[in-house]
């Protein structure tokens, strides 16, 4: 399930990393690549740093307080988070992400735009599937949530420059079909909810999605 969530950042919010972003240090990308990947990446990433991880802490808290991404994610853990830049005629071919970073599974993929797509010219999120290709250029401070076992790339930048923070969250529901039961539940429970107040449906709906969370949940 790919879900492209508005409005994670608010336009300031954007326009303060923004200009946060204009004094970091960036390196070649591939530094970070898997094997695999490594000879079709193909941008640039911040560099470590305390401002990068200021930035890097103000992402994660908005993404911790979006309900859409909570439903969808069920985020145990970010297992690790970048801003990444691609200028003209940067890419990142296709790919598949790694299973495990920094000693922890990864089980879903997010880019958090930060530049407006009007601003730069391709570039965009290339999801792969069986039958067709989807591409994602969503406004700044959307975000794009995607299954890391998902084939996927970023077509090449013919103009401007793409900013975005990139990362990967283990969740505590590892399997994409339960976590797609649980938030059909949630959105299910919160119609009810809006519908009925705190009725005898309601009820049942919540405590079938609380004990499916309990008997799927990882430790």
């Amino acid at each position: 399930m790919v879900v492209v969530i508005g409005e994670v950042l608010s336009p300031a919010e954007v326009l303060a990393i923004r200009d946060a972003a204009d004094e970091l240090t960036f390196q070649d990308g591939r530094a970070t690549a898997g094997v695999f990947a490594r000879d079709v990446k193909d941008n640039e990433q911040a560099a470590a740093s305390p401002a990068v991880q200021a930035i890097l802490d103000k992402v994660a808290r908005a993404l911790e307080e979006n309900e859409l991404f909570q439903s969808v994610a069920r985020p145990r853990a970010f297992v690790r988070l970048m801003i990444s830049r691609y200028g003209a005629g940067m890419q990142y071919g296709r790919h598949v992400d790694d299973a495990i970073m920094s000693g922890a599974r990864t089980d879903l993929s997010f880019t958090l735009f930060l530049t407006p797509p009007a601003e730069y010219e391709g570039g965009g999120l290339v999801m792969e599937d069986m039958t067709e290709e989807r591409l994602f250029r969503p406004e700044a401070g959307d975000a794009v949530v995607y299954p890391t076992s998902a084939l996927h790339r970023v077509a090449p930048v013919t103009g401007g420059q793409r900013l975005a923070v990139v990362g990967w969250v283990q969740s505590w529901v590892r399997d994409p079909a339960q976590r797609e039961v649980l938030h059909d539940l949630d959105v299910a429970a919160r119609g009810v909810f809006e519908a009925e107040g705190k009725s005898a449906g309601f009820d049942r709906l919540h405590k079938a999605k609380t004990n499916l969370m309990r008997m799927w949940a990882d430790g």
